[in-house]
């Protein structure tokens, strides 16, 4: 369908997007901790007519609402339901972009973008609830806390299904370090899944000058964290995809001081079921083998923190919203050529729920930093490492014109379910 009609009077709306995009910038919430985005959500979403239910799963809001023929309230017995999903939680990043709107919560940053989804869906919303005959059927929109931590479980184990709308389709964008404007996903495997676990390594503490009185757990980590470096190079394949990283490191109290134990907290990315089993068959392993080579005292500890599936686009589902993408913005629309190792727990609506997904990007970098870069090479290369990606403090989606194309994008895709 042409969403024309939707876009009707967004123009005018885009300064108070803006305004409400630095607002959230300015004032990032750790996962399950965004109390003022929630409320803020939630205000904007009544003030423009939905049904509002607050407190899904921790900090989560979902508005409904549902639209018949002629615009009428309400939705008709066959009319479709299509749920449009955003974001809302920050990192643990200190800022360094320097920007007017920078965090004024130190040492917490919208590093991701979650404020910039945020935005988009109620620029979405707010057209869906102005443009009543400009579409039918039934839109839940689903404000999830925490995606960095598995926020979507949470609001599923809350009743989600039967609290709402079963939808027949779940929609979803992210802001990503690509030239602003652009647009693009793929059906199938999009995204790795994730596996996250926190491991304690256990020595016997002692004085730093007397070393061979004790079993050093820093010395264990050092080697367990070296060793995991060859899990990717020497057990995975080179046609395959698994990235490994060990985030975070904490053991001791003093430099003369050889501590009782170390934790690290490790992260599996992996594309496929069979590399995802090999991959933490051989962490565990390595973890272990290390701990038994330094005589440590005690097992190892391993507990899993959270898992992500990969995220998976319903390939016909995904084709009618490139179809409807390409026709709102083109010559600006790409398709990935593979799956990329970021993860993403918005896979689990669709899963259980019974309904296809499609996720995709949107750019959000400035044209400026491109200026070398065609659009062929930086699907077939990625994002050059000098373009601030996703979790860098120096990540600074430009406003203009990312808001507007957010917005135009949710209303395209889900135009096509939506059509009177």
């Amino acid at each position: 369908m042409s969403i024309s009609p939707l876009l009707t009077g967004l123009t005018g709306k885009l300064p108070e997007l803006r305004a409400l995009y630095e607002d959230l910038h300015a004032h990032p919430e750790l996962s399950f901790e965004e109390e003022r985005t929630a409320a803020l959500v939630a205000a904007r979403l009544r003030e423009q007519g939905w049904e509002v239910t607050e407190r899904v799963g921790g900090t989560g809001v979902v508005g409904v609402l549902a639209n018949g023929a002629d615009g009428a309230d309400g939705a008709d017995g066959d009319s479709p339901v299509v749920l449009l999903r955003a974001d809302m939680d920050a990192l643990p990043v200190r800022e360094e972009t320097g920007l007017p709107y920078a965090s004024r919560n130190d040492g917490v940053m919208h590093a991701c973008g979650h404020d910039m989804h945020v935005a988009w869906l109620l620029g979405a919303t707010g057209q869906l609830a102005a443009v009543r005959d400009g579409w039918r059927g039934t839109v839940v929109a689903v404000f999830q806390p925490a995606e960095e931590v598995g926020g979507a479980p949470k609001m599923l184990a809350d009743g989600f299904a039967e609290r709402f709308p079963r939808p027949d389709v779940c929609l979803a964008q992210h802001v990503a370090a690509a030239p602003a404007g652009l647009v693009g996903t793929r059906a199938g495997a999009l995204m790795a899944g994730a596996d996250s676990m926190r491991v304690t390594l256990f020595g016997r503490g002692g004085h730093g000058s007397t070393p061979e009185a004790t079993v050093d757990p820093v010395v264990l980590a050092a080697a367990v964290v070296m060793r995991l470096q060859t899990v990717v190079s020497r057990e995975v394949g080179a046609g395959q995809q698994a990235v490994v990283t060990v985030g975070s490191i904490h053991g001791g109290t003093k430099e003369n001081i050889i501590p009782d134990s170390v934790e690290l907290k490790i992260n599996v990315r992996s594309a496929t079921a069979v590399v995802r089993e090999r991959v933490l068959a051989a962490v565990e392993r390595i973890v272990r083998a290390e701990a038994a080579a330094s005589a440590a005292p005690k097992e190892p500890e391993i507990v899993p923190i959270d898992s992500f599936p990969v995220t998976h686009n319903d390939p016909a589902a995904t084709e009618a919203v490139q179809t409807a993408l390409a026709a709102e913005f083109p010559g600006l629309t790409f398709e990935l050529t593979s799956p990329i190792p970021n993860s993403e727990d918005f896979g689990a609506f669709g899963t259980a729920l019974g309904a296809p997904s499609v996720f995709w990007f949107v750019g959000g970098a400035d044209h400026q930093l491109f200026a070398d870069v065609d659009l062929e090479a930086l699907v077939r290369d990625g994002i050059p490492p000098q373009i601030p990606s996703n979790h860098s403090p120096r990540f600074a989606p430009v406003p203009e014109p990312t808001i507007e194309t957010g917005v135009r994008a949710l209303l395209a895709a889900a135009g096509h379910w939506l059509a009177p």
